[in-house]
């Protein structure tokens, strides 16, 4: 197995974290990953808003996983949020996404938050890809433009858990050579 195949199988969705804070070090790292990641036309439609004053987190969290949302209310404990805010991306890739009915800026964005995640992993911190919470109370808690969506929450913290066997579909189920 080569190193990114063991990267790849030690990330898994963390739901339990410890009161330890994260390193701004680190978090500079997952960001930097993050801002290599390819997008259509170059576009890079994403804003990666991070979340670690402790205060403003649990200020933020209690809103965005409340209600019908509070499947997701784990994340809480997590020391930092990480919001992908999102545009539609260039002139260009949005003429693309048109023709060919594809949202490309969310393909770019979930390439970039997978990015960080990766990174993430490999510096040995729990991550949860979030897509179930409140947006609109996200935006407003934060001040961010109406223009933009924020399509995906990451947290972010430390986890004694062991990654569990991932159950996956074989090669030969998932793919074929013609």
């Amino acid at each position: 197995m080569t190193d990114f195949l063991e990267l790849a199988a030690k990330r898994f969705s963390a739901r339990n974290y410890l009161d330890k804070p994260v390193e701004k070090e680190k978090l500079g790292l997952c960001l930097e990953a993050a801002r290599l990641a390819p997008s259509a036309c170059n576009s890079q439609p994403w804003e990666f808003i991070v979340v670690n004053n402790p205060e403003l987190k649990n200020r933020l969290a209690a809103v965005i996983f409340s209600g019908i949302y509070q499947t997701n209310r784990f994340a809480a404990k997590a020391p930092v949020l990480v919001l992908v805010a999102s545009d539609k991306g260039s002139i260009i890739s949005k003429t693309g996404a048109f023709i060919r009915d594809t949202k490309f800026y969310l393909v770019d964005i979930g390439i970039a938050a997978e990015h960080f995640i990766l990174q993430a992993a490999e510096l040995g911190l729990g991550t949860c890809w979030l897509g179930w919470f409140n947006e609109q109370a996200a935006k407003k808690i934060l001040g961010i433009p109406k223009n933009k969506r924020v399509d995906i929450v990451i947290s972010v913290g430390y986890t004694d858990k062991i990654p569990p066997e991932k159950t996956r579909k074989s090669i030969q189920e998932m793919s074929k050579f013609v």
